[in-house]
């Protein structure tokens, strides 16, 4: 790790951006996948930037058990963005993160309403050690009204806007891939002043027990992550790639090098490691390098790549 990351010629091969932020590597984690015990496996040198898990504004306790279900191909969750809260997170969360990364931090934030997304972003301002956020408009296991803002370009556009006046950081809305058009909504993300795109979060998910009919998850569908939803999160960052000019943060089934590289050529600036951190707690760093040889080996850099895809 240490000599393809110290090369500087590796290091300027995989170096990338999201918007407002330059990435020393293309590789981030999926929020509520990774956090700093995970650091203890690997160094922190082979991510771009370390995304933490969704806060809200009030603690949420997250759904009753069972919320947990590996199927054959992927992992069904309905955590229910389970979170301590602002004000403890600010106290307690973001004091051990600007003391233990030195990567960029990514902060994800969820709301109920524009309003409260706007002063949520105030006071994650006031603080220090952010490098920029994602706005989390698309997580299908809560019932509040934070689900409808990615459902409708209209409100992404209009919740964007007001959330672009209040930071000079990176402003990177997730979207959701349970909608009719999920580029119709991209385009609305960036009119309406984001920096940069992130997708897909979970696909809508269920499984039931055959033998007795009873639902693996307590509330019954949930949110699909892992290999299973590659295709359709690879289909989707073309689509969004196709349309928009602000780069794209993907993530879905992504567990490899040879993964990664799909994302790539499909239009994606960086790409994010989710569910293969539950598998491989050494995803990472070995993507990092699988892809730092291959580029090396084509004499190629990543930009060269981005969104090349033939035909």
């Amino acid at each position: 790790m240490s000599k393809i990351l110290g090369n500087d010629a590796s290091e300027k091969r995989l170096a990338t951006a999201l918007g407002r932020i330059g990435l020393r590597t293309p590789l981030t984690v999926a929020s509520g996948t990774f956090d700093l015990e995970s650091l203890e496996f690997f160094d922190s040198a082979c991510l771009g930037a370390f995304v933490c898990k969704t806060i809200t504004m009030e603690p949420k306790k997250g759904n009753p058990p069972c919320r947990l279900f590996e199927t054959k191909a992927g992992l069904l969750n309905s955590i229910g963005l389970q979170n301590p809260g602002l004000t403890a997170f600010i106290a307690e969360k973001l004091p051990q993160y600007r003391e233990k990364l030195d990567i960029p931090l990514i902060v994800s934030f969820s709301g109920s309403s524009i309003t409260e997304y706007c002063q949520m972003l105030e006071r994650l301002e006031a603080s220090g050690g952010i490098s920029g956020y994602e706005v989390n408009v698309s997580c299908p296991n809560v019932e509040n009204e934070g689900i409808a803002f990615g459902v409708c370009p209209d409100t992404v556009f209009k919740l964007t806007e007001a959330l672009k006046g209040l930071t000079d950081k990176e402003l990177c809305i997730k979207l959701s891939p349970n909608v009719s058009d999920i580029a119709a909504i991209a385009l609305a993300a960036e009119a309406g002043g984001a920096t940069s795109i992130a997708l897909i979060n979970t696909l809508f998910g269920m499984a039931i027990d055959y033998k007795t009919g009873k639902s693996r998850i307590r509330r019954g569908i949930a949110g699909y992550s892992g290999i299973g939803i590659k295709p359709v999160a690879l289909a989707l960052t073309f689509k969004v790639a196709q349309a928009v000019k602000i780069p794209i943060l993907a993530m879905g089934g992504i567990y490899d090098w040879q993964d990664a590289l799909e994302f790539f050529w499909a239009g994606a600036s960086a790409v994010a490691l989710g569910t293969a951190n539950f598998i491989n707690p050494l995803a990472a760093p070995e993507l990092i390098m699988g892809l730092a040889e291959y580029l090396l080996k084509k004499d190629i850099y990543l930009r060269d790549i981005i969104g090349g895809v033939s035909f």
